[in-house]
Order: structure tokens, then sequence, then C-alpha cells
């Protein structure tokens, strides 16, 4: 489970074994939501958010700290997933903890 970034305590990551489409987890605590990637023409068209089955979803400012997070950095969150799930290659973690606006 390749955990990829974290963000104001919300850890964002893979699992080993994903499918398409490009997608990514958000966790925290007990809470947790994904994030699908709508791609065209090798550009992000749309971005979203959904709850897994079993799990309470992120809510409230989790869920608006991730919405944020998204915004800023899907292009990186794309980049990452082709590199571990098409290239093979590790992927660096990241913490940012300065709030994003």
């Amino acid at each position: 489970m390749p955990k990829i970034f974290e963000y104001l305590g919300i850890v964002i990551f893979f699992y080993s074994n994903e499918h398409e489409p490009i997608h990514v987890h958000a966790k925290k605590g007990e809470f947790q939501s994904k994030a699908e990637f709508g791609i065209r023409n090798g550009e992000i068209t749309e971005i979203k958010i959904k709850n897994i089955s079993g799990a309470s979803p992120l809510k409230g400012k989790e869920l608006k700290n991730f919405e944020i997070f998204l915004e800023k950095y899907a292009e990186k969150i794309v980049e990452k997933w082709v590199n571990y799930f098409v290239y093979h290659k590790d992927v660096e973690f990241e913490k940012i903890t300065k709030k994003l606006k």
C-alpha cells in the first residue's frame, strides 16, 4: 500500500493491486473516501469524490481539505499512479503541513 501524501493528517494512498479508473484513497481516523480522475487526451477533465463501501466517508472540514488538496495536487497524483502502476517505479511520500488555499 504505497502512501503517497499526507495533508493535515489525511493520508492519501494507493492499494498495491489497484485498477482503473485512476483513483486515490484518503483516510483520516476511521473515515475514508476516494477520488476518481477522469482523463481525456492526457488532461484531467474531472475529479469525483466517492464513498467506499463499508467505510464512513470523510466529511466536514476533512472532506473540504481533501477537495482543496485534490485541486492542487491532481496532476502529481496521476503522475505517481502512472509511475507506480505502469512503469513499476517507486513513488516518494510527501508530507504537506502547510494549509493550502
